[in-house]
């Protein structure tokens, strides 16, 4: 059965959600935090919650729910498995780009590296993301993976990538909210706490962030909206050894 007009509309808010989230971090690090560059300055590092946010969480949760989509039914999974993969790919390299970037500040302006409880989650999120990725590799494309593997990983695969949904909501607003610690503290005249126009506005790039988390587990958690098992053997892409 195909989904109802419900799936279309949450569908479609999960991508304007998506998009509103990669276009209010753009504009707090263009418009308050000076714009972009990759020099070892303060700008470099605005490269960070960008492409975190980007790849981490809005890249990764639109490959996640790329299988709900209900044309992709009537059409053979294995290619859409790739599509999953090559998403998730992009969204991992995104997130390591956007280590690098804050890693190369904290060097040039040495700065400790990994001593807040963002670092910590951050990286454990990263970690996992691409233990998931090389394992999804193994256990769903490659044909010479044999069924019982797969038949064990699938369940892990569908929790591990859960949790890492959960952790990338987790990470991308705590850095925000140390972000906002870090500048508004009163040298350039604004504290937090007064809640000025920058606060506000990355506040709101929280609450959208969360919004985006919820509606893409809103998504993976509806049954109906699932797609159809399929027994294909057959992997056009690949050959069917492994050698």
């Amino acid at each position: 059965m195909m989904p109802s007009v419900c799936f279309y509309v949450t569908y479609g808010l999960c991508l304007c959600v998506g998009l509103l989230c990669v276009l209010f971090v753009s504009c707090w690090c263009s418009q308050w935090r000076g714009g972009f560059a990759w020099d070892g300055s303060n700008l470099q590092f605005n490269w960070h919650p960008v492409l975190m946010v980007s790849g981490l969480l809005v890249v990764y949760g639109i490959a996640a729910v790329i299988y709900r989509v209900p044309f992709t039914w009537e059409q053979r999974k294995y290619p859409w498995k790739l599509v999953h993969a090559g998403l998730m790919l992009l969204a991992l390299l995104l997130s390591i780009l956007g280590l690098w970037a804050v890693f190369d500040f904290h060097r040039a302006a040495e700065i400790p590296d990994m001593y807040s409880l963002h670092s910590w989650v951050g990286i454990c999120t990263v970690v996992m993301f691409a233990f998931q990725w090389v394992l999804g590799l193994a256990g769903f494309l490659l044909p010479c993976s044999p069924p019982w593997f797969r038949a064990m990983l699938k369940p892990v695969h569908v929790c591990v990538g859960g949790a890492i949904l959960i952790l990338s909501v987790t990470s991308c607003i705590s850095g925000i909210n140390e972000e906002l610690f870090f500048s508004l503290n009163g040298a350039t005249g604004e504290v937090y706490d007064s809640l000025p126009l920058e606060a506000k506005f990355a506040n709101v790039l929280g609450i959208l962030i969360v919004a985006f988390g919820l509606i893409v587990f809103a998504i993976l958690s509806r049954r109906p909206w699932q797609h159809p098992e399929a027994n294909e053997s057959a992997y056009p892409l690949l050959s069917q050894d492994c050698t």
